[in-house]
Parts: C-alpha cells; structure tokens; sequence
C-alpha cells in the first residue's frame, strides 16, 4: 500500500493550524516561537508531499528546499531566542503584550 499525496497534504494541513493557532492564541512569547517553527515545518512536509508526485530528475529540487528553509529556520530560531533572552533580562517577563510598547 502506497501513501497518497493528499494524506501527507491533509497531515501538513493539520499540523499548520496548530502552529497557527498556537501563533496566534498564546501570550507566552516561547509558544509563540514554537507555534511558528511549527507551522513553517509543516511547509517543509507540503513541499516534500508534492515532489513525490514529481518525477525522480524533478523531485530532487522539492526535496532539498525543505533542506534550506531548515538551516535558515535553526537561524531565525537563533537569532529570536537571543532577542527574547535580552528582552526578558531588561523587561524580566516573556508575555508578548510587553513586547507591543518597543514600538518605535
């Protein structure tokens, strides 16, 4: 038995809301980052779902774009827990409602 496309595009479907709705919903800026990278790594899933539909010569190019929205997710991570880090040493709370008064 084969697994269809449409299943692993109804899973990254599933797996975006939460991180989506995660986002969105929580206040604590780490759920927020989580909800996020979670989101971007059902992408990832969708992009490798659709390059098994694509012939071998073409599938290799589906296949390591998830590769490089990866490593510049490890980065992006990176860099935002070193901001939240510092934020919290002056603010002392990861709430992101304290984080809407930096606004230049």
């Amino acid at each position: 038995m084969e697994l269809q496309p449409i299943y692993i595009q109804i899973l990254a479907l599933v797996i975006f809301t939460i991180g989506l709705i995660v986002a969105l919903s929580r206040r604590n800026i780490f759920f927020v980052l989580m909800g996020i990278e979670l989101a971007l790594n059902a992408v990832n899933l969708s992009f490798v779902g659709f390059a098994k539909t694509l012939p071998a010569d073409l599938s290799v190019a589906g296949q390591i774009f998830p590769l490089f929205s990866i490593a510049v997710a490890a980065a992006e991570a990176c860099v935002g827990l070193a901001l939240v880090i510092l934020i919290f040493r002056n603010r002392e709370s990861v709430d992101s409602d304290n984080y809407s008064n930096m606004k230049g």
